[in-house]
């Protein structure tokens, strides 16, 4: 397990971002298959060595995932924690503003208390509203496992999320060009990948 791993850290300090899984851009699932892995990752040979590569990136106090890559799960290392953060307490985005009203009412329960499980909600849609906001980089979001065995995502401000870690947020515009660059050498200069940059293609 030591070489997928260190190949993977290293290409995810190097870059600042890497995508969990992605079969065209480099991914942890082809850096640890030594393939693109098309479909779902879980049933191929190596399924088993990329979910214990991903345990251990997720234990990591330098890393955290968040929705970024064209709305997949991306590991993003500390490096662009301010950038990140800068796009995501920025105010007013015209990229956010198709949320439902139910994912808006979440955000502000979650930026009252800071954070919260969405297993701790109750309500229909929950589950959708907080993936609205995950894709709009509204919180961040974290899958956590709940004491009954179940699966639930843990909600957290920008705003807590700074005062937790101590990140100084770039200023919305500079943050958004860190990022557009990191995924530019990632993915090449043609490749619009991040939410702002998505929002003319939806639907």
């Amino acid at each position: 397990m030591g070489a997928p791993y260190t190949t993977v850290a290293r290409r995810l300090k190097r870059t600042g971002l890497l995508p969990l899984a992605d079969a065209t851009l480099p991914s942890v699932t082809t850096l640890v298959a030594g393939e693109p892995v098309r479909g779902s990752w879980w049933g191929h040979p190596a399924g088993h060595a990329i979910f214990a590569v991903c345990e251990r990136l997720s234990d990591r106090e330098d890393v955290l995932t968040a929705k970024l890559l064209a709305g997949k799960v991306t590991f993003v290392h500390a490096r662009l924690w301010p950038a990140l953060a800068g796009v995501g307490r920025a105010p007013r985005q015209a990229w956010r503003a198709g949320l439902s009203a139910a994912a808006r009412r979440l955000r502000e329960r979650v930026g009252r208390a800071g954070h919260l499980r969405t297993d701790e909600v109750r309500g229909a849609g929950v589950a959708q509203a907080a993936r609205e906001l995950e894709l709009a980089l509204a919180v961040l979001s974290l899958q956590v496992h709940t004491e009954s065995g179940a699966h639930a995502r843990e909600l957290e401000s920008w705003p807590h999320f700074v005062e937790r870690t101590g990140v100084t947020p770039l200023p919305a515009a500079a943050a958004r060009t860190e990022l557009e660059s990191a995924a530019a050498a990632l993915a090449g200069p043609a490749a619009r990948l991040l939410p702002w940059q998505r929002v003319g293609r939806r639907r």
